[in-house]
């Protein structure tokens, strides 16, 4: 639930963390009986957590769906980015994997972790997609199918230019987009959205990934993947591995801000896109993910530590996007907040200062001719007045009753 000095820091992160991990708990409980249904389950709440909340809150048939689609495409990109794969046995399988989710006896060995049991344990996840409705199946083989084809084909092909980039990102995420539209749509609850809007959704979230795990992708073994653009880095250095390394800093911190800067084209799409959805848990289940995406942007934004380490959102603050976005309202909100954090980080010095501030400046005048910033809870920007002595004296408490309870229940040496 968080560490107790980050509670202490932001000590109204308690309750949404506490929520959260009830919501879990609540969750977990209500994995289905059946095996295959059981592991599709279960496995989605190993691969993720989050992702897993919301989508137990969607309709059950469009739950199941959701589920089938999210791991059929999980195991699908674990071939991709398992680097030991040879390429000769990887292109195959990427090209054929639609054909592979009608056969209950079909696996492969690749991946690490709860991965490699996805892999090994496919069969189920083909036995749950034979299952489900006819209309959900043509939409999920359809994506799969695409998906496959632009993963083999940027398996022999290098990031070149940003309209490679932008190809790659619809092929690994923006078809994921289109999918869920027409998931959403073949289940009677929306409108289907023109695949533009869809593939900003993906794209939004893909170049974020692609930002936030510049290190882990660099690092990979036993061959490092490069998803970001040619275009863009080779203005600040000779090779893209060369952004890891303390001299190149400071061209480091303003390539990062130029991909950034890339990313936000798609958030007025993203907002369109949200803002058309009429189901309250479909709405939940898109729009949380966006709202992650720009507080991770807004993180990651001018931080050398994205090629240190791993930068993301404190997990009390990921608690309070899950909580609070509800309604649109809260979606302006948080994109206002976030947009807001971001451009105090701008430095004018930056060569893409203007170009960032523009692309904010339009995020936030959406944001304000939404007439909606004053129906929602401001809970991004932190605020002083939140602090009080007492309640960090309450955590305190708690945590001293937590660490009793766990005492007296280990058995004596």
């Amino acid at each position: 639930m968080g560490s107790l000095g980050a509670l202490v820091k932001h000590p109204d992160d308690f309750y949404p963390l506490l929520k959260l991990k009830m919501a879990s708990r609540h969750a977990e409980k209500q994995i289905p009986s059946e095996p295959h249904w059981a592991f599709c389950f279960s496995m989605l709440h190993k691969v993720s957590r989050s992702f897993a909340l919301v989508i137990q809150q969607l309709d059950p048939k469009l739950r199941n769906a959701v589920c089938v689609f999210y791991l059929v495409l999980r195991a699908l990109d674990t071939v991709e980015d398992d680097t030991s794969v040879a390429t000769d046995v990887k292109v195959p399988i990427l090209e054929d994997f639609y054909r592979h989710i009608y056969n209950r006896d079909w696996h492969f060995m690749c991946g690490t972790k709860n991965y490699k049991i996805l892999m090994d344990q496919f069969h189920l996840v083909s036995t749950a997609f034979l299952e489900l409705e006819r209309g959900y199946q043509v939409a999920i083989e359809d994506i799969t199918k695409r998906m496959g084809s632009g993963m083999a084909k940027f398996i022999c092909k290098e990031v070149e230019t940003v309209d490679d980039y932008d190809e790659y990102c619809h092929y690994v995420a923006g078809l994921v987009g289109l999918g869920l539209s027409k998931l959403f749509h073949a289940c009677g609850s929306e409108y289907l959205a023109p695949d533009s809007l869809s593939n900003s959704m993906g794209l939004f979230l893909q170049k974020t990934n692609i930002i936030r795990d510049y290190l882990e992708d660099i690092n990979e073994i036993p061959k490092s993947r490069m998803f970001w653009p040619r275009e863009i880095w080779s203005k600040y250095a000779n090779k893209l591995e060369d952004m890891k390394y303390w001299e190149n800093s400071v061209k480091a911190m303003q390539c990062l801000n130029d991909m950034i800067t890339n990313a936000l084209i798609h958030v007025d799409d993203c907002l369109k896109y949200l803002s058309a959805l009429r189901d309250p848990s479909i709405f939940r289940f898109c729009a949380i993910p966006q709202v992650m995406a720009i507080g991770t942007l807004a993180m990651c934004y001018n931080n050398i530590e994205v090629f240190r380490g791993v930068v993301k959102m404190r997990r009390g603050l990921t608690a309070k996007v899950i909580d609070r976005t509800n309604t649109m309202a809260d979606v302006y909100g948080a994109f206002y907040d976030f947009s807001c954090m971001l451009k105090a980080k701008v430095d004018h010095n930056d060569p893409n200062a203007q170009k960032t501030l523009s692309r904010l400046d339009s995020i936030l005048k959406t944001c304000r001719h939404s007439g909606v910033l004053n129906e929602r809870k401001s809970y991004i920007i932190p605020s002083q007045s939140n602090y009080t002595p007492l309640l960090a004296f309450i955590l305190f408490i708690i945590l001293a009753i937590v660490l009793a309870n766990r005492s007296s229940n280990r058995p004596n040496n």
